[in-house]
């Protein structure tokens, strides 16, 4: 066991090392399209999202002193300075002050430029809270009560995004429309399962292909209260044409699953890849990754050991109690029950940014002894999972898994690894 969940780190940190920022920029820098605007006026950077530092560093390793802008990143996610850039840190998932502060600072710096200018727009996972200036008539207190709404109904993250394009002053297309006629050159590392431009982080640079009916649905589907002035606002349509755009998708949870499979492939287990597009119920997926691993330990089917079994997307979970943790933890928590009492399997699932929920852990990871620990503490899984405290269950069978912030975001993976 302790084998298993020593390859099942390696095959973690290896993965989350092939998915940073780094090496996405820097191809994304050598596309023809960016070289052939890049000496015909100013480049402006704007960084945001969870991997926005990374991703500025990166841009400014290449560029030199040719640039200026600003970035805007979760808290504790900047590691410096970085020479032309201001730097924000500020709320996630729910956006604060320093979330505005740091979105009129970058908007000041794409102000009146002309059609020879770059935007440099690096896009990461958790854009949607970290950049935003809400739309006239929309307050800082109905941004965070919509998103804490929507994040406690289990809307998935399209809905969420949907709801945000059409309450925000950026978001839609609109920072696009900030930005003409400078041209934006945006390259993306896609946190959102299909890698829909007009859904990650919420599409600020990207033509809105939802709707005023569709957010006006959402919040009728999970009887969202707001104020009626925000309906109204709900009611007015998001751009649906831009022509100073060009974008560059440089990572998803796909590479984040491919190479799970490789490394698992290079340590003797033949990977077996589920999924890249996971969107169920967070405890739901951990029951059935645990079926799998059942089935596979019995019979051999659907791929003899030593194996991994692997799924990529983002599940979601339904708040019922007052707990602490994350979906990722939910999932490794329920698949502890599934596991039980069986030898040569570890399951772990975990958020590619190295933090799951409000909480300082990227998922878990557990084996077939984990709910017996429990039990002998006297915690009842049922229960813990009822009250949304997996956080504190894993923590006592020594079951979190702690990666630190890792710069990038895309997306989530469960691994069940069978001996």
């Amino acid at each position: 066991m302790a084998d298993l969940k020593k390859d099942m780190r390696e095959i973690i940190d290896g993965a989350i090392k092939a998915v940073l920022p780094e090496s996405a920029v820097k191809e994304a820098l050598n596309d023809e399209r960016f070289l052939s605007r890049k000496n015909k006026g100013r480049v402006i950077v704007a960084s945001i999202g969870k991997a926005a530092w990374r991703m500025a560093k990166a841009a400014s390793d290449i560029l030199g002193s040719e640039i200026s802008g600003a970035v805007v990143t979760k808290y504790d996610h900047s590691m410096g300075e970085i020479k032309g850039l201001e730097i924000f840190e500020a709320g996630h998932p729910v956006l604060d002050e320093n979330t505005l502060k740091g979105t009129k600072a970058l908007l000041e710096h794409v102000k009146n430029l002309n059609s020879n200018d770059t935007v440099l727009f690096l896009v990461s996972g958790g854009g949607s809270a970290l950049f935003e200036l809400p739309a006239e008539g929309v307050t800082l207190d109905d941004m965070k009560d919509v998103t804490k709404q929507l994040l406690a109904c289990g809307a998935d993250i399209v809905e969420i995004n949907t709801i945000r394009k059409h309450l925000s002053g950026v978001k839609g297309g609109k920072f696009a429309k900030l930005c003409s006629p400078a041209h934006v050159f945006m390259v993306v590392l896609s946190d959102v399962l299909g890698d829909r431009l007009d859904s990650i982080a919420s599409g600020p640079a990207w033509h809105d292909d939802s709707t005023s009916e569709e957010a006006l649905g959402i919040v009728k589907k999970y009887d969202l209260k707001l104020r009626p002035e925000l309906i109204k606002i709900l009611s007015t349509e998001t751009p649906k044409t831009l022509d100073n755009v060009t974008a560059v998708i440089t990572g998803s949870v796909t590479a984040l699953c491919d190479s799970v499979c490789e490394i698992s492939k290079s340590k003797g287990y033949t990977p077996l890849l589920l999924t890249t597009t996971m969107t169920c119920e967070a405890r739901e997926a951990g029951s059935l990754m645990a079926s799998i691993a059942n089935e596979i330990v019995k019979s051999g089917r659907p791929v003899k050991a030593p194996c991994a079994v692997i799924a990529g997307g983002e599940t979601v979970v339904h708040l019922t109690g007052k707990g602490m943790g994350g979906r990722n933890q939910e999932f490794a928590l329920s698949a502890a029950v599934g596991i039980s009492g069986i030898e040569n399997v570890v399951i772990a699932s975990l958020g590619s940014d190295g933090t799951d929920g409000p909480t300082d852990a990227a998922g878990g990871i557990v084996d077939g002894k984990t709910e017996s620990i429990l039990k002998s503490k006297g915690i009842n899984i049922s229960d813990v999972l009822k009250n949304n405290d997996a956080y504190n269950a894993l923590k006592a069978a020594d079951s979190l898994l702690m990666t630190g912030a890792t710069g990038t975001n895309v997306n989530d993976v469960a691994i069940a690894l069978i001996g």
